[in-house]
């Protein structure tokens, strides 16, 4: 475990023991998922993580409470590019319903087990992840209301 400056405890856990470990921490008295979110770090590759955790393109990152003892705890977990999926912790955290299909619409990782893993944010018919650093920039144009058209 490390701790932040802010006082944040911060676990890294392995993708095969996520789902463990998040059981785990919610029988011991994290009753509480305060966020989950999703990064890609395609373009900083040497990013600062214990010798212990390899690092992959994505990682999901889960903020946990538990009221009782007054702790916060964030957990992160490495997904990589090719097999981009985790369990989902909706059984476990109710709340995370939201989060978990957006970190799926916008980055493309998969929480398998979710009763509803659907696009959010974007149409349905949306092709790609818009958060993915890979992602084309500029590709669709965009036109506020009441602006000219082209000239």
């Amino acid at each position: 475990m490390v701790l932040t400056p802010f006082g944040t405890e911060v676990v890294h856990v392995a993708r095969p023991a996520y789902m463990a470990t998040m059981t785990d921490y919610k029988q011991s008295g994290f009753v509480m998922c305060a966020d989950l979110c999703a990064t890609d770090y395609l373009t900083h590759p040497g990013r600062s993580l214990p010798d212990t955790v390899v690092p992959e393109r994505f990682e999901v990152v889960v903020n946990i409470l538990s009221l009782e003892a007054h702790r916060r705890l964030r957990v992160r977990v490495q997904v990589p590019e090719q097999d981009p999926t985790i369990p989902s912790i909706f059984d476990l955290y109710p709340g995370v319903e939201a989060m978990e299909r957006e970190a799926f619409d916008l980055f493309g990782i998969v929480f398998e087990g979710h009763p509803d893993l659907t696009r959010i944010l974007m149409p349905e018919d949306w092709e790609g992840h818009p958060l993915r650093k890979d992602y084309a920039i500029g590709r669709v144009p965009i036109q506020f209301k009441g602006a000219p058209g082209p000239r």
